[in-house]
């Protein structure tokens, strides 16, 4: 049985991945005569070395920008002609076979206009995956009727689908489309924040450059194993080979974890490569909905950045969405993990009927071997629409990347609800932000509130009045008060900081509680912008 939850989405999660792409796809032209999806051989071997080695290769010469796309009718589609071209799930690869695994593909338009070469691999040869025409239902009849009368110009992407919900059910497990943008689900997710295969120069003084999956090698699965497929990037800078190994979630586990290898290889000198890199949406919640008109009381994919240090130190770094471009470096050696988090995982939280943002993923990149020294970066991207995904983490190594080098990255990627912080280890359940001083008298224009409430581990056996020490510092402000009590009503500890602004320096605050002679909390974040 195939399940069509997530095959067509809805508005909101279409035009927030269109926000993302609209600037990176091509709009060149090519006749049909060059569409056939199909490579000059017929089959050919394939594996991981001989694959790197080729893409090695290509990074030694010129880099060849794709200039094919589609036709007029296909390109000129819009949101709501696009949506009514659906794949039909009896045409899936491997829907004949009992697999555990079905593939289906992205149709050509709108917004996706570069086609991807799809290969499916069997005892260590690969052959083309072939889609047409006939793979699709085209509701609408003028479409319909340039679909019959153009070559068919190939897929755009693709989907795993497999029952990570329930048995026989093959909901989407994963999900390639655009740029090297990727997706991916635990049982009971939708989709939300994506990850991509490298960044290459975002926000930095230079024009961000896009690398691209042109071409990617399924192997045929077997029922019950992992799936493996192979990816391949091309861009002006670089090219990379990609293995991802997939374990799907089941009834017994809720998240899917990812094994990644990626080689690097650098045509050119790059002034920031982006590793293992994520992107999501943050609109506003407690700290920041003052600025927004909406029933709604939060609205994000991803509410935090979590960074797991080497020696243990677990750090929560609330997101922000302010009226200016927000930069955050996090120097490391060695980190254990970094990952966009969505904490609140009831309906309360949002009362959003459609987008089920409580049932969003958060994802976690654990690095697997030595990644030295490097830092992890948090773009945070002025938003006004929920359509925007405005957040981006990724990992810099603090050696550039050169021309003619190559290099390779291992990691594994967690997608799923996933714990909010180690076990034992008390969380930042809520970060809120208003006006500082007293409530219901006058406070100063220049005092700002931040209040932090603090769940789980030790702290919520500790009877109140239990002493803890409140560690707290405010770089380019004045803390001019802090308390701490726990919160009756919930049981979570609330701590509370007023912090003195001249409302033109950005403010970094870091904090965490220590009592019982340990430290009971993950240590909180944040960076409050004037412009927020």
């Amino acid at each position: 049985m195939t399940s069509s939850n997530h095959s067509l989405p809805n508005r909101r999660s279409v035009l927030k991945g269109a926000a993302a792409l609209i600037a990176l796809l091509s709009t060149t032209s090519l006749t049909g005569a060059a569409f056939a999806q199909v490579e000059e051989r017929a089959e050919f071997a394939f594996d991981f070395e001989a694959f790197s080695a080729r893409l090695q290769a290509m990074a030694a010469g010129p880099f060849q920008p794709l200039v094919a796309t589609i036709p007029e009718a296909f390109k000129g589609l819009d949101y709501d002609t696009y949506r009514l071209i659906q794949f039909r799930p009896d045409h899936g690869k491997w829907a004949d076979l009992d697999l555990g695994y079905q593939v289906q593909a992205f149709h050509l338009g709108w917004l996706y206009n570069e086609p991807v070469k799809l290969f499916e691999i069997e005892a260590g040869t690969a052959r083309p995956l072939v889609f047409s025409a006939a793979s699709f239902q085209y509701h609408d009849k003028a479409v319909g009727a340039a679909a019959e009368a153009e070559p068919f110009p190939g897929v755009a992407g693709f989907r795993v689908n497999h029952p990570i919900n329930a048995p026989g059910v093959f909901d989407e497990l994963m999900s390639f489309v655009g740029a090297s943008y990727f997706r991916v689900l635990g049982r009971d997710n939708i989709y939300g924040l994506s990850a991509r295969g490298a960044v290459v120069n975002s926000w930095v003084n230079l024009p961000e450059e896009f690398p691209r999956f042109t071409e990617f090698y399924l192997e045929r699965p077997v029922a019950g194993q992992p799936l493996t497929l192979y990816a391949a990037l091309d861009s002006a800078s670089l090219t990379g080979a990609y293995r991802f190994i997939v374990t799907p979630a089941s009834s017994s586990v809720q998240e899917t974890v990812v094994d990644v290898t990626a080689r690097l290889y650098f045509r050119s000198d790059i002034q920031e490569l982006g590793v293992a890199p994520l992107t999501s949406m943050f609109l506003y919640a407690e700290t920041n909905r003052a600025g927004f008109d909406d029933y709604r009381p939060q609205v994000h994919d991803s509410n935090g950045l979590l960074v797991e240090r080497q020696g243990g130190e677990v750090m929560w770094r609330a997101l922000n969405n302010a009226g200016d471009l927000g930069n955050s470096y996090f120097w490391e050696a060695n980190p254990r993990a970094f990952g966009l988090y969505q904490r609140g995982r009831d309906f309360e939280t949002y009362q959003d009927a459609e987008a089920h943002y409580e049932r969003r993923p958060s994802a976690r990149v654990e690095p697997v071997g030595d990644w030295g020294q490097g830092s992890i970066r948090l773009i945070e991207i002025p938003a006004k629409l929920e359509a925007d995904d405005n957040i981006v983490a990724f990992w810099i190594p603090s050696e550039p990347a050169l021309a003619g080098e190559a290099r390779e990255f291992q990691y594994r990627m967690i997608w799923g609800n996933l714990d909010p912080a180690p076990e034992g280890i008390a969380y930042v359940a809520e970060t809120r932000a208003g006006k500082g001083g007293v409530s219901g008298i006058a406070g100063q224009a220049n005092l700002r509130k931040f209040v932090v409430d603090f769940k789980g581990g030790e702290l919520d056996a500790l009877p109140p009045g239990t002493p803890l020490d409140i560690l707290a510092n405010v770089s380019g402000g004045l803390l001019r008060n802090s308390t701490l009590s726990r919160n009756e009503a919930n049981g979570v500890w609330r701590l509370v900081l007023d912090v003195e602004h001249d409302g033109t320096t950005t403010i970094e605050m870091k904090a965490y509680l220590i009592g019982l002679g340990r430290k009971l909390t993950e240590t909180w974040l944040y960076q409050w912008r004037p412009s927020a």
